[in-house]
């Protein structure tokens, strides 16, 4: 049951695309279990901004870091043995990427070398970790998604402070996907995909996790939520993989808008940018391409 009329359309245009000279298709391990054994040249995600207006995006199956400047060309940081999907920039300008295969990582752009920062809980892997933000304090959240589903509502949320104490939130999410938080600190927002939700975690100053409830619904489809950003309004932008689109939803989650793709259907992740902060930037996975889209509302800046 929806109490909503459907929201108007905004239309996309395509920023970029991976250039020829980097794709190469073929069956890797990552897509044999995550794409049906599919040969594929790319899979983006991760999209975030450095000081300079430069635009990093992951390529998951390939351990691949690109960085594209404001023309759209694109470079290649860092190639290497791994899983690389979140990715978010420090104010001290270290980039931190959420790695499937290896846990939480940490690239230097300048030498492209990638070293782990924690990659297990005590003695335990995690399950594979998906997407992170910091809050302003300085506190690092981050899903640990692995295969979790319906079928295995074990997904997981963590919290690492500056101190490098780590905390597990909650442990019972069906596939924790896309991360983001408030400025007052005061909420999580999470992107449970297989159950089609986004989930609302009040964080309290006792640390204790209660309440936990469902922000949205979405109507379902070949994906579910991805990634997430938020605006000045405090409004959430959800990027729905397998649907070609991203919601976004006031802050009590009426839907006000559908911004719709203009290439394929897989709008994996999300970043506001440009000289205002007004123009929004999609990775769209199945064509290897980011969208753009101009927004009248800034997304909030990047925290930490």
């Amino acid at each position: 049951m929806t109490f909503f009329s459907p929201p108007p359309i905004v239309e996309t245009s395509i920023f970029t695309t991976l250039p020829d000279r980097f794709r190469n298709p073929r069956k890797t391990r990552w897509s044999d279990a995550n794409r049906g054994g599919l040969e594929i040249d790319s899979f983006l995600e991760g999209p975030c901004f450095d000081k300079h207006g430069r635009l990093y995006v992951t390529d998951i199956p390939y351990g691949r870091i690109f960085r594209i400047d404001i023309n759209g060309e694109w470079e290649l940081v860092a190639e290497y043995d791994g899983w690389p999907n979140g990715l978010k920039i420090r104010s001290d300008g270290q980039i931190f990427i959420a790695d499937y295969k290896n846990g939480l990582m940490q690239l230097d752009p300048d030498t492209g070398r990638v070293t782990p920062v924690l990659d297990s809980v005590g003695s335990e892997s995690f399950k594979g970790i998906n997407d992170l933000v910091f809050a302003a304090n300085g506190d690092l959240y981050f899903t640990d998604q692995g295969q979790t589903g319906l079928q295995d509502p074990t997904g997981r949320v963590y919290k690492l402070t500056p101190e490098g104490n780590l905390t597990c939130l909650l442990d019972t999410i069906p596939s924790p996907n896309g991360i983001v938080i408030d400025p007052g600190m005061t909420q999580l927002f999470v992107a449970v995909t297989r159950a089609q939700q986004i989930w609302r975690i009040p964080l309290s100053k006792s640390g204790l996790v209660t309440k936990v409830g469902v922000f949205a619904n979405l109507h379902g489809g070949l994906g579910g939520p991805d990634g997430l950003a938020l605006d000045e309004e405090g409004c959430l932008l959800i990027a729905h993989t397998g649907f070609g689109s991203v919601w976004r939803l006031s802050r009590f989650a009426e839907p006000l808008h559908r911004i719709k793709s203009c290439a394929g259907f897989s709008t994996t992740n999300l970043a506001f940018g440009g000289p205002d902060n007004k123009t929004l930037f999609i990775t769209e996975s199945h064509t290897g391409s980011i969208l753009q889209t101009r927004l009248e509302i800034p997304g909030q800046k990047m925290a930490a």
